[in-house]
This record gives C-alpha cells, sequence and structure tokens, in this order.
C-alpha cells in the first residue's frame, strides 16, 4: 500500500541513528553500522517493516477501525496533527495524560465538560456570568482543547495506535500494551524494539524523517476507507484535506553527513541522491 521507496527514505535521512554511545543493543539487528560515532540504520531491514506497518494501518481503516497518531515532542506535534485531521484520525499532539487509555471512563468525563464549555461559548451564555468566571471558564477550555482536542470524538478506545518515538511517549505504549491495543511504533537506535507489534526503524528526531512517516500512515488510513467504500459514499463526512498554513519548522541542527553507502542494494540510489543534506538524531 505504501509508495514510499529506499531512496525516499535516504533523502527523509532515515537512515541516521544516535551517537553509538546511546545505542540499545536490541536494536543491533537493524544497524549497518557507524560513521563519525553515529548509527547508521540498514534501510534494507527497515523498508520491509515499513511497508508491514502502514499495511496494517490501511486494513484497520479500511474495518472502520480508529488509529490513534501520538507524537508529543517538540518536532512532531504540527506534523501529527496536520496528518491526522487528513485523514480523519484521533490523535495526541501536545501531552500524554497518564491513564489516557487505561482509565478512559475519567477521560470521557473530562471530554464531556470540554463539549460543554465549547456549546456555551458557541451560543455566547457566558454573558450571562461575571467577566472573571467567564475569563476562568474559557481558560479551562483552551487547556482541555490542548490536552483532548485530539481524541475529543474519538468515541471510545482506538483500535491502533501509531507512535513517534516510542522511548518519548513509553507511557501510551505501556497502556496500549496493558489493553491490548496494537501498537505500531518508529524506533531510533536508542530505544527498545521489544513489545511493540510493529516496528519501524528509523530516525525520530528530523522533522523531514517524521513528516514521512506521518504522510505515509495518513495515505494509508485515507486508502484503506477508499477501498471499503467509506470515501465518496458518505460514510464520513467528516474526513477533510487540510494544508498547513506555516511552513515546517526546521529541525535543532543535528550531527550533518554527506550521502554514503548505508547497505550495498542502495549503493547505486545513494549516489544518484547527491549532495542532499541528511539529518542525524542526537
Amino acid at each position: 500500500m505504501s509508495n514510499i521507496s529506499m531512496r525516499n527514505m535516504l533523502e527523509a535521512g532515515v537512515h541516521f541513528g544516535h551517537q553509538t554511545r546511546y545505542w540499545n543493543p536490541k536494536m543491533a539487528p537493524f544497524i549497518f553500522g557507524d560513521r563519525s560515532k553515529i548509527h547508521i540504520i540498514n534501510l534494507e531491514k527497515t523498508l520491509p517493516l515499513f511497508n508491514d506497518a502502514m499495511n496494517f494501518i490501511g486494513k484497520t481503516a479500511a474495518n472502520r477501525g480508529k488509529v490513534l497518531f501520538v507524537g508529543t515532542k517538540r518536532a512532531a506535534r504540527e506534523v501529527v496533527k496536520e496528518q491526522a485531521l487528513r485523514c480523519g484520525m484521533p490523535y495526541v499532539n501536545q501531552r500524554w495524560m497518564g491513564g489516557m487509555l487505561t482509565n478512559f471512563k475519567t477521560v470521557k468525563q473530562s471530554i464531556k465538560r470540554l463539549k460543554d464549555l465549547e456549546a456555551m461559548f458557541a451560543e455566547g451564555r457566558q454573558d450571562r456570568i461575571n467577566k472573571k468566571e467567564a475569563l476562568g471558564l474559557k481558560r479551562e477550555m483552551e487547556k482541555l482543547e490542548r490536552d483532548l482536542g485530539g481524541i475529543k470524538d474519538m468515541g471510545g478506545l482506538p483500535d491502533a495506535i501509531f507512535i513517534i518515538d516510542v522511548g518519548y511517549e513509553k507511557i501510551a505504549v505501556s497502556e496500549a500494551k496493558k489493553l491490548g491495543i496494537p501498537v505500531v511504533g518508529v524506533v531510533d537506535t536508542n530505544n527498545n524494539p521489544g513489545g511493540l507489534d510493529y516496528i519501524i526503524p528509523g530516525n525520530d528526531d528530523a522533522i523531514r524523517s517524521i513528516s514521512l512517516y506521518l504522510k505515509a500512515a495518513a495515505d494509508a488510513a485515507l486508502e484503506g476507507r477508499a477501498s471499503s467504500g467509506q470515501i465518496g459514499a458518505g460514510a464520513d463526512d467528516d474526513l477533510v484535506e487540510i494544508e498547513s498554513d506555516e511552513p515546517a519548522k526546521k529541525a535543532p541542527k543535528r550531527a550533518v553527513k554527506s550521502a554514503t553507502v548505508t547497505t550495498k542494494a542502495a549503493k547505486k540510489t545513494v549516489a544518484d541522491a547527491g549532495d542532499a543534506p541528511a539529518e542525524a538524531s542526537a
């Protein structure tokens, strides 16, 4: 289902891991070697695993399942929201609240509170109370929207969860595992790939890499829904295509290396890629 090639991954810097001193030995099967003390991820291993993950997301969407997009680190926030909205999936991009999955009944109460406040302000009922109290309610609504806005229409627990940086989102991974929710995760060389249902070994820091994963996941979800007749048949009228009004923010400067040969099969691809800059994980 995915149209991503090894060349696309090379150009996005997916193959650049973290500094060798920060590595997790459990990622050894996915590491090709190192250059300038930066681990190089073997894209010959990454690509088929990536395709498996995208196929799973597509099948989940085709079966009317919900895939929760999660990425709260600064480099991922905007892209997570943009791509989740594009494919009509729920998302968390600001803060993972403990118990967001395992204590979902309580979270649903907070979501109801958010919707009640939104209705109040939409109808202008805040004018009936004093300004100080109205300001307090507005701030409460804004905080709830920031934390829960991406899941307020989720309805129930997701059928799968797609995570950028499983180390940074370890609480989300733990909660999903407790509930038996399948986890698709991007795993860099400093993290543990254990316990995940679908692993994507790759750079989880560079914006270009993160954008590649999320765009492909959104495309897979849209294609899955289209294949089951959900799109265009009025089944999901809330699906909308959006484009970000802001230019993509640049990621913090990483160790930059010229495009080099990462795998035997990739030699020609790297040579063709020219001098395109690539970002390594910190």
